[in-house]
């Protein structure tokens, strides 16, 4: 059974050993980010601080810091078989990524799964007056304020009136408004834009604060327009997920959620947001964005707040990445059927890096596959790509290395493209949002592709001295290691 709300999950985790409740007084400035940040990389448990100072609401903090806890939220024992489960529901072949996700989402079985309202809503049980509520992390001492980190932004397409749900920071500027970080590539921002364009003047929002997780992880993915993530979640869960009608806005919210907060964002006002201590590990400059004004806040009796730390990878949020990294994969390989496995290095920030291995077919090929994945959703904001044969595992960074430096040569296996979109959080661009792309041919060589002299083979044992070496193995292992 689908987790039904974010309590159910903490109950999961607890009885897994994989929750430690925080009796200890912390504060939710500074503090508690401290103790998330060598948590998650000791590789330690979900945290519950039980006793926040100044407030009498608990703070969940890295629910999802560890693969294992990752596919306990999606209830899946291997991220794929949910990218394999929308695969087996296509009746067609498409032609690009988008219209996988499209294809899947018009068909009849992906429909059932629309989300169910009722008016049994648990978080419109209390009403309160002011965000000053919540304890809202101020995360890193050069955070401009406190941040909410784990919102689940609802807004309406102007246009066609389909619901998003993303995921979007928001500056806490005071008890009723906070900033909206609609970065230019995000649904949130196009649906902002096509309202500005239409001079209406604002456009309602509401936010969800503490849901299930396949609804936090679906706000996270990178669905196409027209795919509702509330539907996928609903997908994810194997069951329909809950919504009920907001109070004071035209829009659907997880009745389950812990908080829930409704407001609108004007076209026309915008006020410094930032600095953030952001996945990038760098703190985001100051910019403007659009503000949020908050009309009316209600929760669930005895509140969870649920947060994220981010910073200087490995944090929580790596996880999630990875999550869509594995889950999306199979619909790459349909695509693009040479590709064998994908990395996306927590390192690199989700968009700096992509390792690619691939089963080389013919020549050029691995210059083929870096253009196929700048033209594929939002991985063409990848700034460098770097293709290995399928030899190589792209997820032991020793093999990568050791390809790139045996089978790469920087004068004639480099690809380099203009400015071209880059992720907003790429702070080596000269221009913001635009930035050069750089691909590494790290395959063997072929004579059609000017190689002219045979390729070594790979140092290797004989598979028959393994296997004897394997029998005593065991006797041995512990006296050597």
């Amino acid at each position: 059974m689908a987790y039904e709300d974010l309590r159910e999950f903490i109950d999961r985790l607890d009885a897994e050993g994989e929750l430690a409740r925080i009796k200890h007084e912390v504060s939710p400035t500074l503090e508690m980010t401290e103790i998330a940040d060598r948590t998650v990389k000791a590789g330690g448990k979900a945290l519950l601080f039980e006793k926040p100072k100044g407030y009498n609401i608990p703070v969940l903090l890295n629910a999802f810091g560890t693969e294992r806890r990752m596919k306990l939220a999606l209830e899946v024992e291997r991220f794929e078989e949910i990218g394999e489960r929308l695969l087996s529901a296509l009746e067609f072949k498409p032609s690009s990524f988008m219209d996988a996700l499209k294809g899947v989402g018009m068909l009849k079985d992906f429909m059932s799964f629309i989300p169910k309202k009722t008016n049994r809503a648990p978080c419109k049980e209390v009403e309160a007056e002011s965000l000053d509520k919540f304890p809202i992390l101020k995360c890193w001492p050069k955070d401009a304020g406190r941040f909410i980190t784990l919102p689940v932004v609802i807004t309406k397409d102007p246009e066609t009136g389909e619901m998003n749900a993303g995921m979007y920071r928001m500056q806490v500027f005071d008890g009723k408004t906070t900033g909206m970080h609609w970065q230019i590539h995000k649904h949130g921002a196009e649906h902002f834009r096509k309202m500005a364009e239409k001079a209406e003047g604002k456009i309602e929002v509401a936010v969800a604060i503490g849901v299930d997780p396949a609804t936090l992880y679906a706000a996270t993915a990178p669905l196409p327009a027209g795919i509702s993530e509330l539907m996928f979640a609903g997908f994810i869960r194997r069951e329909r997920l809950k919504v009920t009608e907001c109070e004071t806005v035209d829009l659907l919210v997880p009745a389950n959620a812990e908080i829930v907060l409704e407001g609108y964002v004007k076209a026309d006002e915008f006020r410094i947001e930032g600095p953030f201590g952001d996945h990038t590990g760098y703190y985001t400059p100051p910019e403007p964005y659009p503000v949020f004004h908050i009309t009316h806040i209600t929760h669930r009796e005895n509140p969870i707040y649920h947060a994220t730390v981010v910073g200087k990878p490995p944090m929580e949020d790596a996880w999630l990445g990875k999550a869509t990294e594995r889950i999306f994969l199979p619909i790459i390989r349909m695509m693009h059927p040479e590709i064998v496995d994908m990395n996306l290095p927590v390192e690199g920030a989700f968009h700096n890096l992509a390792i690619v291995s691939i089963r080389k077919r013919y020549p050029g090929q691995a210059k083929k596959v870096m253009y196929a994945i700048w033209g594929t959703g939002m991985l063409s904001l990848t700034k460098i790509v770097l293709v290995v044969d399928d030899d190589v595992n792209v997820h032991d960074i020793r093999e990568v290395i050791w390809a790139v430096t045996s089978r790469f040569d920087p004068a004639r296996d480099v690809i380099l493209l203009p400015p071209s979109p880059t992720d907003s959080l790429d702070h080596a661009a000269y221009i913001p949002n635009l930035a050069g792309k750089l691909g590494i041919d790290a395959t063997k060589k072929w004579k059609e592709e000017g190689y002219d002299r045979e390729w070594p083979d790979a140092v290797e044992m004989d598979a028959e001295v393994k296997k004897r070496v394997d029998e005593f193995w065991s006797e041995i292992k512990n006296m050597v290691l």
